[in-house]
């Protein structure tokens, strides 16, 4: 099992009412939920941990992870808000504004931790789940606390506007990628850190603090992996692009998915990965975000969408 560990909030997604005025409509999101809903509609059996609202907004999460076949048993149920994040797309790239404060969510402590069983192999962690306390210490005490048996998948997903101590958060970012196994970062996320673009002497340096895989997304120029021994470049799929609202959280599903059905995904496994392994999953990962990008909103593909 797949454990995906952080935010699931509503993207309030801007539309147009049928007179034409400017008006929000509410959406499930969050880009661990995104990741959650992915694999379970890839077929992967996946659980998901986290804070959801008893709000109304909080029974359609609900709904939308048991509708993706998600395991719900990890996740602590209570009265708080649940995340809201309001979009606007500027030539189909999607900008945020989030409202958390006091949320499910990021109100989680380390008492909340859950009880893992033996059949979870791999978390994913990632996004602004990471970034305010105490949720992001509460996630960062589970990940220190199971990196040393079970995989650890971790997507930073940085959201700049939230961030508020820009060195505290690097920092934990560094902690966090010492302790992952695969890491999936996205060129403008890779800039944000390091204030530049080299990929591969950005790999190097995160390989060397303990990741086994570096994944870096770019979009229509497609993507680079580095491990210890090699490099690889796989293109773009070529897709007539609705929206990137949750193009690399369908990525990280597919990956994770490909390496899981060629029973590559333990933590063994992971650090002794070949070329062709990635490859085929950088390859599988590509198409399944292809899919989603295709369409409006963070709408991840079903298996047997990617078999036809």
């Amino acid at each position: 099992m797949i454990v995906c560990c952080g935010e699931a909030l509503i993207d309030m997604l801007p539309r147009k009412s049928v007179e034409g005025a400017a008006v929000y409509q509410p959406f499930n999101g969050g880009s661990i939920f995104n990741t959650a809903i992915a694999l379970g509609r890839l077929g992967i059996k996946t659980g998901f941990f986290t804070g959801l609202s008893t709000d109304f907004f909080g029974d359609s999460l609900k709904s939308g992870l048991m509708e993706s076949h998600v395991d719900l048993k990890y996740i602590k149920f209570w009265d708080k808000p649940s995340t809201l994040a309001f979009v606007k797309l500027d030539n189909g790239q999607a900008r945020y504004s989030f409202f958390d404060d006091n949320s499910a969510g990021r109100m989680l402590m380390k008492k909340d931790l859950p009880k893992l069983t033996k059949d979870v192999d791999v978390l994913h962690f990632g996004s602004f789940s990471m970034i305010h306390d105490p949720g992001a210490a509460t996630l960062e005490a589970l990940m220190k606390r199971e990196s040393k048996t079970r995989a650890i998948c971790y997507d930073p997903n940085i959201r700049p506007t939230l961030v508020r101590n820009r060195k505290d958060y690097l920092a934990r970012i560094g902690r966090l990628i010492a302790m992952c196994d695969i890491l999936k970062v996205s060129e403008e996320d890779v800039k944000w850190i390091t204030g530049k673009g080299d990929f591969a002497g950005t790999a190097r340096k995160w390989l060397k603090a303990g990741a086994k895989v570096v994944i870096f997304t770019k979009g229509g120029n497609g993507v680079e992996a580095f491990t210890r021994t090699f490099s690889l470049q796989i293109p773009s799929v070529a897709v007539k692009v609705a929206d990137t609202v949750g193009a690399g959280d369908t990525f990280t599903a597919g990956f994770l998915t490909a390496l899981s059905r060629s029973g590559k995904l333990s933590k063994a496994a992971i650090a002794s990965l070949d070329e062709a392994a990635v490859r085929d999953a950088v390859t599988f990962a590509a198409k399944a975000a292809a899919v989603t990008v295709s369409r409006e909103g963070a709408n991840p593909p079903w298996a047997n969408e990617l078999s036809q």
